[in-house]
């Protein structure tokens, strides 16, 4: 994907995660700690592919998280696999911050 590419599908990430958020027990934002902290959004397009790779990954793994948490079945093994490949485009820098 090109790097707008990834940024709208950050974009519609984002939107995704915020209507759930709206509908759903959000179990105070605890699925989303780890996309807060990286402080990497669709806005700041300044920052890297990598970056928004890795937010896309992130954002992904808290909505299945979030979902499985509201009783939608299966989607614990798809929330891991998500946590594995975001581990991938981690920096150590970021790795030490305990994004996992």
């Amino acid at each position: 994907m090109q790097k707008d590419e990834l940024i709208q599908f950050h974009m519609f990430l984002l939107q995704l995660k915020n209507h759930l958020e709206d509908m759903l027990d959000n179990n105070n934002g605890l699925e989303f700690q780890s996309y807060d902290k990286l402080n990497v959004t669709p806005y700041l397009i300044y920052k890297s592919k990598r970056e928004h790779k890795l937010a896309i990954f992130l954002l992904s793994k808290g909505i299945a998280n979030l979902l499985s948490y509201n009783n939608f079945p299966g989607l614990e093994k798809i929330s891991n696999r998500l946590g594995q490949i975001s581990e991938r485009f981690m920096t150590e820098k970021e790795k030490g911050l305990c994004f996992c």
